[in-house]
């Protein structure tokens, strides 16, 4: 089942966003297995939220163990992400 799934990042910011996205785009395992999309920006509470669509929740998790390194050198971390069903996702 495909999944939407959201991390809010109190305290994120766009610079330590843009670092940790160069170095993950750049990684030899991009893009992942099972990635749809990604949109990210300020949370409107001096922090940073980042929404990803998955073909599946195992396919966020396996790119959550691959990524998380990164993620963690640059300071991201977050609370749970929420992984919730996707019936749809529709770009220009």
């Amino acid at each position: 089942m495909a999944v939407i799934v959201t991390v809010e990042i109190p305290g994120g910011t766009q610079e330590a966003y843009e670092r940790t996205t160069e170095r993950i785009t750049k990684a030899d395992w991009f893009p992942p297995a099972g990635f749809i999309a990604h949109a990210a920006g300020p949370d409107g509470s001096g922090g940073w939220r980042v929404v990803d669509f998955w073909e599946s929740e195992d396919a966020f998790r396996s790119f959550m163990q691959q990524a998380m390194p990164i993620f963690q050198e640059a300071g991201m971390s977050s609370a749970a992400p929420r992984i919730e069903p996707l019936t749809n996702v529709i770009v220009k």
